[in-house]
């Protein structure tokens, strides 16, 4: 089974947003609420997942990664909203 590869969105405690990537989005997100996923989001606690894609690349997640970071603050909330999660 081929590895599966994620984008994702944090909300932190400032109500600021975090987008990421990872190949293992529960440890990863685990890291981030333990204050180890990163600088960004250690001094930015707490957070909680918002929005996350799937995707069967690295470079297609890393591509949509740099996509979702070139998006406006209202439109990673609209992007949020419009869809739905289950891990």
């Amino acid at each position: 089974m081929p590895d599966k590869n994620y984008v994702y969105i944090l909300r932190c405690g400032d109500n600021s947003l975090y987008t990421g990537w990872t190949n293992n989005l529960e440890k990863r997100i685990k890291n981030h609420k333990a204050g180890k996923g990163c600088k960004y989001t250690k001094s930015h606690q707490p957070v909680e997942l918002v929005y996350f894609e799937e995707f069967s690349t690295k470079q297609e997640a890393m591509s949509r990664e740099y996509a979702i970071k070139q998006l406006s603050r209202a439109e990673k909330l609209e992007l949020i909203h419009t869809r739905t999660m289950t891990i």
